[in-house]
């Protein structure tokens, strides 16, 4: 393939919630092992503030070092994705390019975009907001489109969802801002009837950010305040007993979701999977795959994943989280991600390596299922 048959690739990463570095360490996993024969690159960061900047194409820059994550970081100019071109603009300003005073000094034409790799976690980017962008500006995006990305990212929503469908949830509680703060008696006695201990989320945020297990009604107000700092939206759910297992699915146009081998995330004895756990001391958990489970019940949780992807519309890819107890005969979602942690050594990837598709080919096989899928209404 020539340089000038390269389709080129926006690489979109950073944004502006809480998951910001952990994006930042998925493109740097994605820069280095993305076939350069096929694609042409562009990496373009998003600010915590919302800003879009061009980003030297350097992995090593945007990976996690010494237990910390690295940030985007804006300079003088702005990168601007046109509407209805798919073409991208860079536009330097004099002086701020934040202030109302400030003047454009140049724009410079960084040419057409054939696809967008948006590896962006939480809100404004994984919520449907950035695909409706996408949509508007006519070019193609890896991953889900604008419903199913909002439903799946608001977890109560993707219970509502799944439940209607006949999928297990587990039994939880919705408390908004208004519940709170006219009633939170009310709000607590709701909470009481799913039995403590339960944990108290942001309803759409990932990485395990503001999440608290509560052990009795005391530590309930003080869990909720932690959980809106995220979102205002709070969800309360049951503790689930079982091992968490994992499923990766791929949907391709036209074709029945596939789903990967299992994978399972072994916790020390009392601890949850908090954000400490997955991205600071990573060397106190354990990532198995294949996880060992019947073949019955591996069997039923491949199933339901694939269930679940088409029940939410899911497109590209997602990772379905389970918690399976094989005593009691259990297999209970606990949340959908329409864009889960994409490093090479990250679950998703893990569960299509042991199907036989290494970190590079899965990149590719996302990027040419996200061109062959019709934009708009579908």
């Amino acid at each position: 393939m020539t340089q000038t048959s390269k389709r080129r690739v926006l690489i979109v990463f950073g944004g502006r919630s809480g998951e910001h570095e952990v994006s930042c360490a998925t493109a740097a996993g994605i820069l280095k092992a993305i076939d350069r024969t096929k694609w042409d690159v562009l990496p373009v960061g998003i600010t915590h503030e919302g800003e879009w900047v061009l980003v030297e194409d350097k992995p090593s820059l945007l990976e996690f070092r010494e237990g910390r994550g690295q940030s985007v970081q804006a300079g003088a100019s702005r990168v601007v994705l046109a509407p209805g071109s798919g073409s991208l603009l860079e536009v330097t300003y004099e002086g701020d390019p934040a202030s109302p005073e400030s003047k454009v000094a140049n724009v410079r034409d960084l040419g057409h975009v054939d696809v967008v790799f948006p590896l962006l976690h939480g809100p404004y980017g994984e919520d449907g907001t950035i695909q409706g962008l996408f949509e508007m500006a006519n070019v193609h995006y890896v991953g889900c489109g604008v419903t199913s990305s909002a439903i799946s990212m608001d977890k109560h929503l993707t219970k509502t969802v799944l439940a209607a469908a006949g999928i297990d949830v587990g039994t939880w509680e919705l408390i908004t801002p208004m519940d709170w703060e006219d009633d939170p008696e009310e709000c607590a006695r709701r909470v009481g009837e799913l039995g403590y201990p339960v944990f108290v989320k942001p309803c759409r945020a990932g990485s395990s950010i503001g999440i608290t297990r509560v052990d009795s009604p005391q530590g309930l107000a003080t869990a909720i305040k932690e959980a809106q700092n995220s979102d205002p939206r709070v969800i309360v759910e049951a503790a689930i007993s079982g091992r968490e297992i994992e499923c990766g699915v791929l949907g391709g146009t036209g074709m029945r979701p596939r789903t990967a081998p299992l994978g399972e995330i072994e916790v020390p004895e009392g601890e949850f999977y908090d954000y400490e756990l997955k991205y600071i001391d990573t060397e106190a958990i354990g990532l198995v795959c294949p996880a060992k489970v019947a073949p019955e019940f591996e069997a039923q949780i491949r199933w339901t994943a694939a269930k679940a992807f088409e029940a939410l519309e899911c497109e590209g890819l997602a990772r379905v989280d389970f918690f399976h107890d094989e005593e009691a005969g259990t297999v209970i979602i606990n949340e959908v991600n329409t864009m889960p942690g994409f490093t090479p050594i990250s679950m998703y990837p893990q569960m299509w390596k042991a199907a036989g598709m290494g970190y590079a080919a899965l990149i590719d096989e996302l990027l040419e299922q996200a061109l062959e899928r019709d934009l708009g209404l579908r």
